[in-house]
């Protein structure tokens, strides 16, 4: 998950964007670097990608946009074993990476520009992304709607996971906003007031909500607790007792990791990668807050603009087959977006649901989520 950013390599590529089209200009080529490789693809005047048609609707080349660590973590990361498999599926299509710094954000700008969508598929997007999306983009639609019936491997995805009421985006995995805790320092403080209390002064580490996917959904998970009114005053509480607040998950997990504090919002999957790597259980303990954990889970879209739009519909419906929706959560280091995944037994043992799910979804993040984000930063960030 965007959790393991701080595990990829310096450097990560980049796309370069690309000029805009329109007017009366002549075709040109887009160039763009991702995990190592560097592809080309001719443009028309009209902007769009040419591609000589082909017999085999499933062949060609399916461009694949992605989060970096997703496909080149330095532990794990499912990005090459996905590849592979889909290429053996597939043996005339051929899969590329693109994984542009700003994310999604790249592609938002992109098409509000007018610009050349250089990607079929995008995998790892929240509701609050299609949020964004549709703030930023209105009526422009930057993904399709998947209709009902056109995945053969849908009626295997949990229902409390989908999270698009539209169908762009297909869910494939998901993780729960948790505490981690390093039990050798401090007791499991159980309940979201039990962090603002005296034995837990300056031992949390959170994300900020407005540069973090981990921090804005413990922020979230706060207003769906505590309530609209009152997770201001909560969070004023956190400070008071000397909450750290950090930029980004990597951040403050390697700081978690440091001894700099024995609790950090993370994941509950974190036992799985400590186990994988010989890490003591005992500082990865998984805390939910009030017997909660908020539902985080992620989701893959056809662009509207693909010129592959049949291969690209297979990817996301092998993305849910049993073979990869038993893979990816070990990789990944999360929980599978469907009922059939034949996981190993380790993993049952150190990947921990949490007693109640608590989730917020595109409808009710809709109109609410810019406005509790600038309260959150205005009252708590500037501090």
């Amino acid at each position: 998950m965007k959790r393991r950013t701080f595990l990829a390599t310096v450097g990560a590529g980049s796309i370069a964007l690309a000029g805009c089209t329109g007017g009366d200009g002549g075709g040109g080529e887009t160039t763009s670097t991702a995990g190592g490789e560097t592809t080309t693809s001719e443009t028309t005047s009209g902007g769009t990608t040419a591609t000589t048609a082909a017999s085999n609707p499933l062949s060609g080349t399916l461009r694949v946009a992605t989060y970096q660590p997703f496909i080149d973590a330095p532990s794990v990361s499912p990005g090459k074993w996905i590849k592979r498999e889909f290429e053996k599926a597939y043996p005339d299509a051929t899969l590329k990476y693109l994984t542009p710094d700003s994310e999604l954000n790249y592609f938002i700008q992109r098409r509000k520009a007018g610009v050349t969508i250089d990607a079929d598929v995008y995998v790892g997007m929240n509701a609050d992304d299609l949020v964004r999306i549709d703030q930023k983009l209105g009526d422009t639609p930057l993904f399709d709607p998947i209709e009902q019936g056109t995945l053969a491997n849908e009626s295997h995805v949990r229902d409390e996971l989908r999270f698009d009421p539209k169908r762009r985006a297909v869910p494939f995995d998901t993780g729960y906003i948790s505490l981690v805790y390093d039990q050798t320092k401090v007791d499991d403080p159980k309940t979201f007031d039990a962090l603002t209390t005296a034995p837990y002064k300056g031992k949390l580490i959170a994300q900020n909500a407005q540069s973090s996917d981990t921090g804005q959904a413990f922020m979230l998970w706060t207003v769906k607790t505590l309530g609209e009114n009152d997770y201001l005053d909560y969070w004023g509480q956190l400070l008071d007792n000397d909450v750290r607040i950090v930029d980004s998950w990597s951040s403050a997990y390697n700081a978690y990791s440091n001894g700099e504090a024995p609790i950090v919002v993370s994941y509950s999957t974190d036992q799985v990668y400590a186990h994988q790597y010989d890490e003591p259980l005992e500082k990865h303990q998984i805390g939910f807050l009030n017997d909660q954990g908020y539902a985080n889970p992620e989701g893959m879209a056809r662009f509207t603009t693909t010129d592959v739009p049949e291969l690209a519909t297979a990817f996301i419906d092998w993305m849910l087959s049993k073979q990869a929706q038993s893979k990816i959560p070990i990789l990944n280091v999360s929980f599978p977006a469907t009922d059939w995944a034949d996981l190993p037994e380790s993993f049952s043992k150190y990947a921990f649901e949490p007693p109640e799910i608590v989730t917020y979804t595109y409808d009710e993040l809709s109109g609410n989520l810019d406005s509790w984000v600038n309260q959150w930063a205005e009252r708590i960030a500037s501090n």
